[in-house]
């Protein structure tokens, strides 16, 4: 359905957000991160006990391009 928008004013726009004036079919917002983690770094609850020994966490990444995220028309 067609519609008449007045005065626009986009402050910003971040990663994954879609700015979307008019008619669409599909909207699709895409992102990918990537974390590193220690040893019982995610851990939840009322009382988390964790008992690590010597821990490292490589953070060495040489191929620079770990997954692609494509856009595009779906």
């Amino acid at each position: 359905m067609p519609s008449i928008v007045g005065n626009i004013k986009i402050l910003t726009v971040g990663p994954s957000s879609i700015v979307h004036i008019g008619d669409s079919l599909v909207l699709n917002p895409v992102s990918s991160s990537k974390t590193y983690a220690g040893s019982g770094s995610f851990n939840t609850g009322d009382l988390p006990v964790t008992n690590n020994g010597v821990n490292n966490t490589n953070t060495y990444d040489p191929d620079g391009v770990d997954g692609s995220v494509g856009g595009g028309v779906v």
